[in-house]
């Protein structure tokens, strides 16, 4: 089978649309769409970077702001499962 960087990067871009949240009030599809926008900017620095186009110090800054924001991420997810579990070990 043979798979080059060229055919995977069209695959992920066709399905990069399929994972932005919905555009509503809600607070946290707002937080999501932040969240998505952060690491799409650093993706697009990491490229530039990549083709020359960037220098390091925006690489560095954006790489730093994508971490800090899925950091972030896991952290909310973590509590939301603890929470969860909480909730299913309560008696009924």
């Amino acid at each position: 089978m043979d798979i080059n960087s060229n055919l995977a990067a069209r695959a992920y871009s066709a399905a990069k649309p399929v994972t932005q949240p919905a555009k509503t009030d809600n607070p946290v599809a707002k937080a999501a769409g932040e969240f998505a926008k952060i690491v799409s900017n650093g993706e697009q620095t990491a490229n530039a970077a990549l083709t020359g186009g960037a220098d390091p110090h925006a690489l560095v800054q954006a790489l730093a702001q994508t971490e800090l924001a899925v950091e972030t991420a896991v952290t909310v997810r973590n509590k939301v499962v603890e929470a969860y579990q909480e909730i299913l070990r309560m008696p009924v």
